[in-house]
């Protein structure tokens, strides 16, 4: 059995807030599982971080906190979380007697989404990723699958399907062609997708499993991929997170042009022969990113 963890990077809203929506699927075999879990743990224990949840846009943000406690690279860890929780303290009940109730809302989110990684300065934390993103590139059996929408060329009403209808489609039957091929050399492998947990994600997708599972998707029907996706808390599955990484590193390339993440996870992308098949950059013919020269010789889909 292959398992394909799936999670996204960018909102799917046109116009939202990011330019680009990227849905990431990264398939292991199940005998490799554990070992993958254990070298994650590995690399986050030692930035103190064993159980906690690797998100990668929060982990990657500046904390102003750190840059106002004098020699902060140099205190404990323990040291540094009681000196920046101590000042975020001072900062919510500031806002609460201004009474700005919005900002102190979203102030007190941001919070709460850092809170984990407060003890790590932003090289350290830039550190943690890249080590992971690392043990992902080293993963020879691993391959990555996603679609990467540019929205300002994506037209809804031309294909009849939103932005993420589109990205879900796209990335099971890319996972789905990898189980057939797979199953040319060794017979009855299968696929089953699990994917980070979002109640309204969770019923679209299932419904459009089951549909798939009936009359196929535009380009395959389904003949390895099992079940309806898996639906899990991604701060309790360590391979989510990877996938999270996974497609953070290929909106920041394709966004800012940040390739030390994207390098390491590209190598992972499902390739024939030397065209990469599994990503697909949704853009228009003149683009030049990576994945598109990549991908340039493929079949059009």
């Amino acid at each position: 059995m292959y398992l394909c963890y799936i999670d996204e990077s960018g909102t799917p809203d046109i116009p939202g807030n990011t330019p680009h929506y990227v849905l990431a699927g990264l398939s292991i075999p199940v005998e490799h599982w554990k070992t993958c879990d254990k070298e994650i743990e590995k690399v986050k224990s030692k930035y103190d971080l064993a159980n906690s949840e690797i998100h990668v846009a929060w982990i990657l943000r500046s904390y102003p906190e750190q840059r106002k406690i004098e020699n902060f690279e140099k205190l404990s860890f323990n040291h540094r979380r009681t000196l920046v929780n101590s000042l975020r303290t001072a900062e919510l009940l500031r806002l609460q007697r201004v009474k700005n109730g919005k900002l102190y809302r979203q102030t007190r989110k941001n919070f709460k989404q850092t809170e984990s990684y407060i003890h790590l300065t932003h090289e350290e934390r830039r550190k943690l990723i890249g080590e992971i993103a690392y043990v992902v590139s080293k993963w020879g059996f691993a391959r990555l699958f996603a679609e990467c929408i540019n929205k300002i060329h994506f037209k809804p009403s031309a294909i009849s399907k939103s932005i993420d209808e589109q990205a879900f489609e796209q990335v099971v039957s890319r996972f789905e062609h990898y189980l057939q091929v797979t199953n040319q050399k060794t017979p009855n492998k299968v696929g089953l997708l699990i994917h980070d947990n979002n109640e309204t994600v969770a019923k679209k997708h299932t419904a459009m499993m089951n549909k798939f599972h009936k009359t196929g998707t535009l380009w395959t029907s389904l003949k390895h991929i099992i079940e309806t996706p898996l639906f899990v808390d991604s701060a309790l599955t360590g391979m989510i997170q990877v996938a999270d990484l996974c497609s953070y590193a290929l909106r920041r390339y394709l966004e800012n042009n940040e390739t030390d993440l994207f390098e390491m996870i590209f190598k992972r992308a499902d390739r024939k022969d030397d065209i990469v098949v599994g990503v697909r950059h949704f853009s228009d013919r003149k683009c030049t990113c990576k994945i598109c020269i990549a991908h340039a010789k493929a079949p059009s889909k």
